[in-house]
């Protein structure tokens, strides 16, 4: 793309973030526009002070999608982006666009995106310091009367983390013609809720239709803490993250016979618990076999009754893999396998893919501006290459502009937990 060069992104120390959409006229020398920095404490001080929404009183934040709290926040960033020359679009999925003019509006924004939800046990980093760093981006352009080249778009993406509506990076999804919107309106959540309800409830049901023609972008970065151990372990400052590996979920659903503990033999049971449990340890076993990882995180039996022999279970099972045919036999493999062991012992299984995500590499020229300026910052010894294991909005939008993702490290690789800590040095 012509609007892209290595030289037009530096690091967010030195005002991160910044592709072409800083580029400027032959009017600003190169020595005015690198003395645009972001102010570490501000951005420190603002991502906490909407930790206040979903405080969970042990470090963490509790957020849930289209929740009281997730109102607050989002009229919070609505509120904030005007006193920083930007104009917020929401669209029909909730998500919003705030977007600031450039000296070439007929381009379309270059985006800086991420989210403000988090999960039920989260942290207050994950997808959050990626929005705020966007307003941070903005608020520095504004204070120094700085007008970009294109314009500028913060995002706030709706129901990224799939935690209470059970389909992750929902609303990137359908913006990017990868999720139907009738589905995602129809999810429910464990109490019933409808998404298309609960958006409306708390007053986030725009108006644009959420579709990347009536919200296009240029590009779109996304910034974002690591969630694992690399980066701190090699004593690494940037992650150039090349792209995102594949992953999916499945949900397993496994239907045996309730009966009473004492008085059925043992040889004449059918366990749906015992049967579960058996074909959780056979998924591990599997994605070792492939080169792959697995987890089963949520898993309910019934009756829950201790004189009682479970007669069904449900659980669920996320795999990842960075080769999409891999991941797509080790999920094969897993639906043979499991329905052998519920024959073994006398039950029957049920299992539903729930959401796919292949892998996606990024684009070359945004990947290189990222490992351009982070070389330029850091040095080649203070950054790394790698892939991103979980899934980000950043994903979908790869599938209609030109894509790139910029990690800084995690403290002992942990995040979903209220301990989740960056450290703002490294911002």
């Amino acid at each position: 793309m012509a609007l892209w060069t290595s030289r037009t992104f530096r690091g967010l120390a030195s005002l991160n973030l910044r592709p072409c959409v800083l580029k400027t006229s032959s009017s600003i020398s190169t020595r005015a526009l690198s003395s645009l920095k972001v102010n570490q404490q501000r951005l420190w001080d603002s991502l906490h002070h909407t930790a206040q929404w979903g405080d969970s009183k042990d470090g963490g934040v509790k957020r849930l999608t289209l929740t009281p709290e997730d109102k607050a926040v989002r009229e919070w960033f609505v509120d904030h982006v005007q006193e920083y020359g930007a104009k917020p679009t929401v669209d029909q999925m909730g998500s919003i666009f705030a977007v600031r003019p450039g000296e070439n509006n007929d381009i379309p924004p270059i985006g800086i995106g991420s989210h403000l939800d988090t999960q039920p046990a989260g942290g207050r980093y994950d997808g959050i310091l990626g929005v705020h760093a966007g307003i941070e981006v903005l608020r520095v352009l504004q204070l120094n009367n700085h007008r970009t080249y294109a314009p500028l778009a913060v995002i706030n993406w709706t129901n990224e983390e799939g935690a209470r509506f059970n389909t992750g990076m929902l609303a990137s999804g359908v913006w990017s013609g990868q999720v139907e919107q009738d589905f995602a309106y129809a999810l429910k959540d464990a109490d019933g809720k409808v998404f298309r309800d609960e958006l409306q409830s708390i007053g986030f049901l725009g108006q644009a239709e959420a579709s990347h023609k009536t919200n296009p972008l240029s590009a779109h970065f996304e910034y974002h803490i690591e969630q694992g151990p690399i980066l701190e372990e090699d004593n690494r400052s940037i992650g150039i993250v090349t792209g995102v590996q594949g992953m999916g979920w499945l949900i397993v659903t496994v239907t045996g016979r309730s009966q009473h503990c004492g008085t059925t033999p043992m040889d004449r049971r059918s366990d749906a618990l015992l049967t579960a449990s058996r074909m959780i340890s056979r998924v591990n076993e599997i994605a070792l076999e492939f080169g792959g990882m697995t987890t089963v995180g949520v898993i309910n039996s019934e009756p829950q009754s201790p004189g009682t022999i479970p007669g069904k279970v449900t659980f669920s099972i996320d795999f990842c893999h960075l080769d999409n045919a891999r991941m797509d036999r080790m999920v094969a493999q897993t639906r043979e396998e499991c329905g052998k062991i519920a024959e073994k012992h006398s039950t029957s299984v049920d299992i539903k893919q729930i959401w796919r995500s292949p892998g996606v590499v990024f684009d070359d020229d945004c990947v290189d501006c990222v490992r351009s300026a982070a070389i330029d910052r850091f040095g080649k010894d203070g950054c790394i290459e790698l892939p991103a294991g979980a899934g980000h909005d950043s994903v979908n939008t790869s599938y209609i502009c030109p894509t790139a993702m910029v990690f800084i490290p995690s403290k002992d690789g942990i995040s979903h937990h209220p301990s989740e800590y960056s450290s703002p040095e490294d911002w």
